[in-house]
């Protein structure tokens, strides 16, 4: 484990204000990460507060659960994904809580550790897998296994890469003369697959679409922030609120359309007269359009540059 991670919560001090954070509250960081938000919340609310905090990195947990250790039994972080929260709720004997906080960004302590497999800056094995205990497909077997097509979405759709086609071939080509199996030789394929005049142009490197699109799919971020979306509502208090930072298009549309599906009050096609869905509205949208960092925090922390902030408020029954 790196001594000391680098970790700087995004959007720390909007999330504390549309939290509406506050003494007594039970609160749900269902992506706890090394407890920057969590120390927050906590902190905003006098100590006062109870928090539970979920995570699939066992070594994250570890180092959150250091920095919150001044917060005795009013903390109890558990290992999962977080699709699960409503289990883990039920453990805690929880059944609503008052504010629910989900940050699915890529930890610091995932992106700076090479033997993680995030990122490519120093070259380590590729992996991407956030809780790689539990099993399943790494990267390594994705980008060896996986056939031209299935690359190539992945890429395009969860990458919004142009080059797709042209990387996916390339990575095929590479693999059939030996095993892919760094972050620092995947870069290298991805790169060189690039037509050089946007090599040259690039304001990235190359490879940090394909790196994202791989680290979505094996995680299946898009199915576990979609299973979230779908059950936080039925478990906020009234008047409870549920805060979502995204750092993907694809995320924030799905937060705006489950937002947008859990404010409306019928869903029937509006050439229909009478409502026969009886579906209620249970949220109100607090943000009309993502709130995003300013200039000074991006300055000081990059990665907040393309993090979005919707929030939600629960509805009386």
């Amino acid at each position: 484990m790196l001594s000391e991670p680098v970790h700087v919560p995004v959007l720390l001090d909007e999330v504390l204000e549309y939290l509406a954070i506050r003494p007594g509250m039970k609160i749900l960081d269902a992506t706890t990460g090394l407890g920057g938000h969590c120390r927050g919340m906590l902190e905003a609310a006098g100590g006062d507060a109870w928090l539970l905090g979920l995570d699939r990195d066992r070594e994250a947990l570890d180092e959150a659960g250091r920095r919150l250790e001044a917060y005795g039994e009013r903390v109890r972080l558990v290992r999962a994904p977080f699709s699960r929260f409503p289990a883990a709720l039920a453990e805690a004997g929880w059944e609503k809580v008052d504010a629910a906080l989900l940050d699915a960004g890529v930890s610091s302590l995932q992106l700076d550790d090479p033997e993680r497999g995030f990122g490519f800056t120093h070259d380590g094995p590729l992996d991407m897998r956030m809780g790689a205990e539990d099993g399943g497909e790494s990267a390594e077997g994705l980008v060896n296994l996986a056939s031209f097509a299935r690359l190539r979405d992945l890429i395009r759709d969860y990458g919004e890469d142009p080059q797709a086609g042209r990387i996916a071939r390339a990575i095929v080509a590479a693999r059939e003369k030996a095993a892919i199996t760094t972050t620092g030789r995947l870069a290298e394929v991805v790169a060189a697959a690039y037509p050089a005049k946007w090599r040259a142009t690039a304001r990235q490197h190359p490879a940090t679409r394909t790196f994202q699109a791989l680290r979505m799919a094996v995680n299946d971020e898009l199915g576990e922030l979609e299973e979230f979306l779908r059950a936080i509502p039925g478990h906020l208090a009234t008047g409870g609120r549920v805060a979502v930072i995204s750092f993907h298009s694809l995320e924030d549309r799905l937060v705006k359309r489950a937002f947008r599906h859990e404010a409306t009050d019928c869903l029937c096609p509006r050439e229909q007269i009478v409502c026969v869905c009886g579906h209620k509205a249970r949220l109100r949208i607090l943000t009309k359009k993502p709130v995003m960092a300013g200039e000074a925090e991006v300055a000081a922390n990059s990665r907040a540059r393309s993090a979005k902030l919707r929030v939600a408020e629960r509805l009386p029954d």
